[in-house]
């Protein structure tokens, strides 16, 4: 398959020859279909080892399974077939893990052909697109792009609509200390504050930083200030971090609605007025969106 379709995502390998709307017989095994729209077997479905998430949100996961009890499986997920008879997932492991959690039989599916480093490569591009990622599986995605199939940054950013510098950024994380890594994946500290981190010029001092960063809530801007003067060369011994830090209120609100929301959220405050932008992906996440703010506001 050429590189430039897999640069326009998983909607390039999707053509009109390739729908197909028949189901399988009822009851029965489902045989080896042409590419398109099938209903399988969830039993007949395994994950794909290369999806680059390795946790799952359990409140989000238990919301999307309460959605499938009532709306069912509304976006289809992306297979295709292994030479073991099972179906390898490409994109959608999370519906079909709420799928197996809300009882379901069977879920809708895209079929599409794709050797093993196409679908390794897809599953790859089409979670980093996702942007909900957190920042380590983030930078863990972009690695297996470069290692595994290869690919320059330029190319990896171009693929997953990132600019070269968010990904060389990104990578920088994995230099991380093992403890510093936890934070993260915590979400104790973002990547804005590890990559403060990472400026700390002697290593031996940038877990105490980390932690006092967590520690005291500091803002990534006050992690910014406070690297600064751990790196003064004037300053013999540690730095202490200034007595006080004041709550980053904006920061608080943000994270207390991407908890509610199941997504990222970004306020922009200026001057007593600002806006919050909330993302989405694809239609039928923009109705449980709409759904979920109908919730809170009600």
């Amino acid at each position: 398959m050429a590189n430039k379709s897999l640069g326009r995502g998983l909607s390039a390998l999707f053509g009109e020859d390739n729908l197909d709307p028949a189901m399988p017989p009822a009851g029965g095994e489902p045989v080896k279909p042409k590419n398109g729209f099938r209903n399988l077997p969830l039993r007949r479905i395994e994950p794909n080892r290369a999806q680059p998430r390795r946790a799952f949100d359990e409140t989000s996961l238990q919301e999307l399974e309460n959605s499938i009890r009532v709306h069912g499986v509304l976006a289809p997920i992306t297979v295709r077939q292994g030479d073991n008879g099972y179906y390898q997932i490409v994109a959608g492991e999370r519906r079909w893990r709420a799928a197996r959690r809300a009882g379901l039989d069977t879920i809708p599916a895209m079929v599409i052909d794709a050797d093993e480093r196409t679908m390794m490569e897809l599953a790859l591009i089409e979670n980093l697109q996702r942007e909900d990622l957190n920042p380590l599986e983030e930078a863990e995605g972009y690695r297996a792009l470069i290692d595994q199939f290869g690919l320059k940054q330029d190319t990896v950013a171009e693929r997953v609509g990132r600019s070269r510098s968010a990904v060389a950024n990104s990578l920088r994380l994995l230099s991380l200390s093992d403890e510093v890594r936890s934070m993260v994946i915590d979400g104790r500290l973002s990547s804005g504050h590890a990559r403060a981190v990472l400026a700390v010029q002697d290593e031996s001092k940038r877990t105490a930083a980390a932690q006092t960063m967590a520690d005291t809530g500091m803002s990534v801007r006050q992690a910014e200030q406070y690297v600064k003067k751990l790196n003064q060369p004037a300053a013999e011994a540690d730095v202490p971090a200034p007595q006080e830090f004041q709550p980053d209120y904006y920061a608080e609100l943000q994270q207390k609605l991407e908890g509610v929301l199941g997504r990222r959220v970004h306020i922009e405050n200026k001057k007593n007025k600002g806006r919050i932008a909330l993302e989405y992906y694809g239609d039928d996440d923009l109705e449980r969106l709409v759904s979920a703010l109908a919730a809170v506001i009600l």
